[in-house]
This record gives structure tokens, C-alpha cells and sequence, in this order.
């Protein structure tokens, strides 16, 4: 995979992905977009990616969409210079945020300074987060004539609850993450230094001592019920998984390891042994 925009590695179950363009504080444009498509396609079905952890160039994490073009940048228009059609665009941060909220691996987002606008809201579909202090965030659309997008009206309120959301979309305001610690988005606000090291001990932590398929079927149940109308659907939910998974190898090999005060060796891919049931949301409703 060629990458201009961004860089990719892998190292000991953790995926690395740098935003890479840090003369433009790492601003969004449809090549980044294009290669974090790919990018979370890719990790999603390599089995030496346990977790991926995504991270900024220099000193911001994403300025938000590179605005170059002036005034028309949000104006869409097809290749003959033509208005696209309302109802076929599909906005390009909603197409990264669904790449990762698709991707089975944990996403974890280390803003190590500047996320505004769709440098914001792609970290909504990942499943931690953790920022610098002085990093300065801003839901900015409403202070530039535009709207949410990247699936941002979904992922917020969710996080963060409704009030919240609300005061930060209506306002367009920015502020650092140490103003808004306690607001339920963050796993960890730390000086700019320790961002991207914590992220990383936190990655592998779970690629050193957890089961990928328990974290694949547990970041599922987790974020599909999200959309669930009780607890009751929950509990049908995680009674079928946790049978399925009660007779794998994973579960006899972790309380073998448990009593015998070692380390577990977990064997299943979460590529090529999940439950035939798997997507259970999918499944055509009765």
C-alpha cells in the first residue's frame, strides 16, 4: 500500500497510523481519506494487528479539512463541474468514521495537539481516546456555514450525552481537553509528551494479554448496543455470544492459564474463527 498522506506500521500487535502532513497540521483532504480507507480495511483483516492506535505528525493531530480552495471547498460538484445530486454524496469523514467503526481491531486515538472538524470527529468512532492538555478541539461547522458530518450526530450525543453535544456543536467554540476532561470523551488528558506513549501502553496491553476474538465479539456487543431498545435484547445478545465463545479453545486455554498462574497462549483469529452467527445484527429480522 503506497501512502503519501499518512504512514502505517506494525509492531508487536499494534498498528501505528500517522496523519502525515505536518506542514498543513495534518489537514484532511480526499488522498488522506482515501489511504485511511485502506488503511483500516487492511488492518481489519491482518491478524498481526491486535489494536491500532492513530496518531498526528508534529505538533497537531488533524486541523480539520484543508481548506485551500477557498470558499467552494464544501461546494461538491462532479467531474464535468456539475452540483452533485443531494442524496448520492457520502460526506469523506463519514466514510473514514464507518472504515473505523467497521474495523473489528480496538481504535484508539492519541491526539497529541490541534483536532477540529473532521480532525475531531473521526476520533468519535474510535474506542478510546486520549489527549494532550493544551490540545485545542472544536466542533467548528456552524462558525463556518456547514453541518456535522463523519457521523458525528451519531457518535457524539452517545459519548458525551446531549446537553453536552449540544453546547459544543451550536457554539462552534474550541477548547483544550483539559477545559473538558471530566466530559466523558477522554480515557486520559496528559501533557503532549505522554499522549502517544500512553496510547501505545494501553494498545498493548490488550495485544499482550487478552484474546482477539473476546475483544472482536466484545467491541461488537458492545458499540450494537448501542442501538438496542432494552436490556433484554442486550442479554439475548450476550447469552448467544458468551455460549459460542464458553466453547472455544480461547475459553478453556484462559482458565487453564488462570489456575496454572501463567501466562494464556490464545490461538483463535478473529479472521477466520468467528461464530457463523457473526454479524448478528445483520441477520434478517422475524
Amino acid at each position: 500500500m503506497e501512502l503519501s498522506h499518512t504512514r502505517y506500521e506494525v509492531s508487536d500487535g499494534v498498528a501505528l497510523v500517522t496523519l502525515h502532513r505536518p506542514e498543513r497540521l495534518n489537514a484532511f483532504t480526499p488522498t488522506m481519506r482515501e489511504e485511511l480507507k485502506q488503511i483500516f480495511s487492511q488492518a481489519d483483516q491482518d491478524d498481526r494487528v491486535r489494536v491500532v492506535v492513530v496518531t498526528g505528525a508534529g505538533r497537531a493531530f488533524c486541523a480539520g479539512a484543508d481548506l485551500s480552495g477557498g470558499g467552494g471547498t464544501c461546494d461538491r460538484r462532479d467531474r464535468g463541474g456539475e452540483p452533485v445530486r443531494l442524496g448520492a454524496h457520502r460526506d469523506g469523514g463519514g466514510q473514514v468514521s464507518l472504515a473505523i467503526h467497521t474495523c473489528r481491531k480496538p481504535v484508539i486515538a492519541a491526539i497529541n495537539g490541534p483536532a477540529v472538524g473532521v480532525g475531531f470527529t473521526i476520533t468519535l468512532a474510535m474506542d478510546m481516546r486520549v489527549a494532550a492538555e493544551d490540545a485545542k478541539l472544536g466542533l467548528v461547522f456552524a462558525r463556518r456555514g456547514v453541518v456535522l458530518e463523519a457521523c458525528s450526530s451519531w457518535f457524539l450525543p452517545r459519548l458525551v450525552g446531549m446537553a453536552k453535544a449540544s453546547e459544543w456543536v451550536y457554539s462552534g467554540r474550541t477548547f483544550t481537553a483539559a477545559q473538558e476532561k471530566d466530559s466523558g470523551l477522554f480515557n486520559y488528558v496528559l501533557p503532549a509528551a505522554e499522549v502517544l506513549p500512553k496510547a501505545l501502553e494501553l494498545a498493548s496491553e490488550i495485544a499482550q494479554h487478552t484474546s482477539a476474538m473476546s475483544v472482536t465479539l466484545s467491541k461488537a456487543l458492545l458499540w450494537r448496543g448501542q442501538a438496542l431498545p432494552d436490556p433484554q435484547s442486550a442479554h439475548l445478545a450476550d447469552s448467544r455470544v458468551f455460549l459460542w465463545a464458553g466453547r472455544q479453545a480461547d475459553a478453556r486455554e484462559g482458565i487453564q492459564a488462570f489456575l496454572e498462574k501463567r501466562p494464556p497462549r490464545f490461538s483463535l483469529s478473529p479472521t477466520k474463527d468467528l461464530p457463523d452467527f457473526y454479524p448478528w445484527w445483520q441477520e434478517p429480522k422475524v
